[in-house]
């Protein structure tokens, strides 16, 4: 997010006050994470450079932070599980607890062999979430690592796919919307079997002969706020690190990262849960700014595999297409 700017005089005093108490992580994952189930599936290897998730027919498995956080930047090198994913889900998310819990979401959706991964994305605020937006990717995201990350200020939650902005949910408060910014949350993963729902609403199931499946994680970076003994590092007097990367705390995307979020909305977005008007058809959506934003007034009662299956039986479908030399994904309605 190099291209973003400071807009608010008022907040940029705030991070030169705060700079010297973020916390700055990287390098060794076992000082951030703990394995949080899996029974000897999840790994840290490498000296701490490499951790991998897997599944397989029995269990799949899972890792959380050491940390809790509240507001930050978090970036995570991802390589996805190759070959025939389907039915099988990598989630990777920040999240509180309890009942009214806040929750910033990536799930990678499995797919057959040279089919594209799904990239799924949702917010939850005090409990509420169905706010769902989808994504094809510009690449293989199994051949290599790519960087995923989050910046979440108390204007708004930006997620990025290396450094290209996909999606932006800012703060609506003022009319009404609840925004994540009161509760701290750990970081989560896991790799889990989901044939139920994950791949085409559920026609397609996962193939155990290929398992085990495997994802990976490295280059873990988080330049934010913890939250520990009921207070944040960035109110404590005594700084807790010598970071002084906290620009994020204002940022907001310029007029080049608008032009990108265009650019991926237009060309790989397949999902925006603000224009579903079948499935959200007696709702009212108030509009809450860019990156297709929006919120829902009511509560909806479809269950999650009649939700997938119906993306896929009545909605888009993936039509490759050769562009310079690349495959391009556009979206073709049925």
């Amino acid at each position: 997010m190099a291209s973003m700017t400071s807009s608010s005089a008022p907040l940029i005093l705030l991070v030169l006050l705060l700079g010297s108490m973020m916390v700055a992580s990287a390098a060794n994952l076992n000082q951030d994470f703990d394995i949080s189930w899996g029974d000897g599936r999840a790994k840290i290897i490498n000296n701490g450079e490499l951790l991998t998730l897997s599944l397989d027919k029995t269990s799949g498995s899972g890792f959380q932070s050491k940390n809790e956080y509240l507001i930050g930047k978090i970036d995570m090198q991802l390589k996805l599980v190759p070959g025939n994913s389907a039915g099988t889900v990598t989630a990777y998310y920040l999240s509180s607890k309890g009942s009214t819990w806040d929750e910033i979401d990536f799930e990678f959706l499995g797919n057959l062999s040279g089919d594209p991964y799904i990239l799924h994305t949702n917010v939850f605020s005090q409990g509420k979430g169905n706010r769902e937006q989808q994504f094809y990717l510009w690449f293989d995201p199994t051949a290599d690592f790519h960087t995923y990350s989050i910046l979440w200020n108390p204007q708004r939650i930006i997620y990025s796919v290396d450094g290209t902005p996909i999606r932006e949910f800012k703060n609506s408060e003022s009319i009404g919307v609840p925004f994540p910014k009161n509760q701290p949350m750990r970081i989560y993963s896991s790799l889990w079997n989901a044939d139920d729902w994950a791949t085409r609403g559920g026609l397609v199931k996962t193939d155990w002969s290929q398992a085990p499946f495997t994802a990976s994680y490295r280059n873990f970076k988080a330049d934010a706020c913890t939250w520990s003994s009921g207070a944040s590092s960035c109110s404590s007097t005594t700084p807790s690190s010598s970071s002084n990367s906290s620009s994020w705390l204002s940022q907001e995307l310029d007029s080049a990262s608008q032009r990108r979020l265009k650019w991926v909305q237009k060309n790989y977005m397949i999902y925006n849960y603000c224009s579903d008007t079948k499935r959200y058809d007696n709702y009212v959506f108030n509009v809450t700014g860019g990156g297709g934003g929006c919120d829902l007034v009511g509560t909806d009662t479809s269950t999650q595999k009649e939700y997938y299956l119906e993306l896929y039986e009545a909605r888009l479908v993936p039509k490759q297409k050769k562009r310079g030399g690349g495959i391009v994904l556009e979206n073709v309605y049925l």
